[in-house]
């Protein structure tokens, strides 16, 4: 059968600037850095962290991601570098094609929270922070593979069938041409698995969006929801893919590190619980964060411009969004909330103690029994402004004559009695 459309593929992912080589996929990873990094930081303003704050993190992520993506593609296909054949020193060359995005996310993770520790944001923040701008990254970086004529499927004859160059092994980025100069073609057409897993992940994104408006998730679900919408599209997609992979009970490897990857996040996102974390920042003041789409007229630019440049904070502090929005419209940090300290315990024991010692006169013993021939010593506890203390050394109707004369002086203004230790 003969198909009636097909989609064209570049014959070159490769251009020469000078001796400089500027490579198609290359600029797509860049250019997907860059999508995830606005989206991110947009994400970020809004639960209260300081602007530019996604650059400090992406500093420590992209290069650990670098490093955890191809470290994950040598570990899973090491006939290549440490094989029979195999060129060790290939390993480091990254700029040759090879890397994974299990490893990228695990690596790039490791490097997130190393930013974050040092800038005192919860990790979790960053993480459902980046949950949409990291399939939308990855959905920019799988235009590289067109350029690369890579990481199609089986053989197909739909309009949107890809058409396959064969590529150079000895020029690499250029497509092997015929005595004609032509680009030679592969038979037949394929399935473009890597636009699938484009369009997928843009739904993906899209799906976190909605939810997370929705739902208003938050400790790392939104980010937990990204890794199941990923896993499963990666699951049908991978066993569509006919390029070379290590297979495990007749199963391509990365199916199984689909499969577990997706338990992974699913148990995490129905175990963890809590209201979204929005923060406010500890140490130097720095400008309030207007409310998102609000009018920018509500913040006072004029003392920042006066005043010294806005420094940034030295770490932040959770409160619930009730008290970010206070924050947002007054521009003044809320107080710690007041948690119980030990010592509470004790003097709530002392208050039960001493409600229980108050007589019926209103008056409060401080002692206990009081040995045979003496009285025990009262305290009259009147509304007035002071209240005396005197050690009545009399019998039983006389104490109780003087206290009702004691609380009677307090109440008129008299000068207290001297007390008695």
């Amino acid at each position: 059968m003969t198909a009636l459309a097909a989609l064209p593929s570049p014959s070159t992912a490769v251009w020469q600037l000078g001796p400089v080589p500027i490579r198609a996929y290359a600029l797509c990873i860049i250019l997907g850095i860059v999508v995830a990094c606005v989206v991110t930081e947009r994400r970020l303003r809004e639960r209260g962290v300081a602007p530019g704050a996604v650059l400090d993190i992406a500093v420590w992520a992209v290069p650990t991601g670098i490093i955890g993506a191809r470290i994950y593609h040598v570990i899973t296909s090491p006939e290549k570098y440490f094989g029979a054949d195999g060129q060790p020193l290939k390993a480091f060359a990254i700029w040759e094609g090879g890397l994974g995005i299990w490893g990228a996310v695990a690596g790039g993770a490791i490097g997130a929270w190393i930013a974050a520790r040092q800038l005192g944001i919860p990790f979790a923040v960053v993480a459902d922070a980046l949950a949409p701008g990291l399939p939308l990254a990855q959905a920019v970086g799988r235009v590289g593979n067109w350029f690369n004529n890579e990481l199609y499927g089986g053989s197909t004859t739909l309009p949107w069938g890809l058409e396959v160059h064969v590529m150079d092994p000895d020029n690499p980025g250029q497509a092997l041409r015929d005595d004609a100069g032509n680009p030679v073609l592969q038979p037949g057409l394929y399935h473009p698995t890597f636009l699938y897993e484009a369009l997928w992940n843009i739904g993906v994104a899209a799906l976190v969006l909605v939810l997370d408006r929705k739902l208003r998730l938050g400790r790392g679900r939104a980010f937990a929801l990204y890794v199941m919408g990923y896993t499963v599209g990666r699951f049908w997609i991978e066993l569509m893919r006919t390029d070379e992979a290590n297979h495990i009970l007749g199963v391509r490897l990365n199916v199984w590190t689909a499969a577990l990857v997706f338990l992974g996040a699913l148990i995490y996102f129905l175990r963890v619980r809590g209201p979204r974390e929005y923060l406010v920042p500890v140490g130097p003041p720095t400008i309030p964060v207007p409310p998102a789409g609000g009018d920018v007229s509500q913040v006072d630019l004029s003392a920042r411009e006066a005043g010294p440049a806005t420094v940034a904070p030295e770490g932040y502090r959770v409160v619930s969004e009730e008290r970010f929005r206070a924050y947002q419209e007054t521009g003044e940090v809320p107080d710690e909330p007041t948690d119980a300290p030990a010592a509470t315990e004790a003097d709530t024991a002392t208050e039960a103690a001493d409600r229980a010692e108050t007589g019926p006169a209103g008056t409060t013993k401080r002692a206990g029994t009081a040995p045979a021939g003496t009285t025990e010593r009262t305290e009259a506890e009147p509304s007035g402004p002071a209240v005396s203390r005197e050690r009545v050394e009399a019998d039983p109707e006389s104490a109780g004559d003087a206290t009702v004369h004691e609380g009677r002086a307090g109440a008129a203004g008299a000068r207290p009695a001297d007390r008695d230790n």
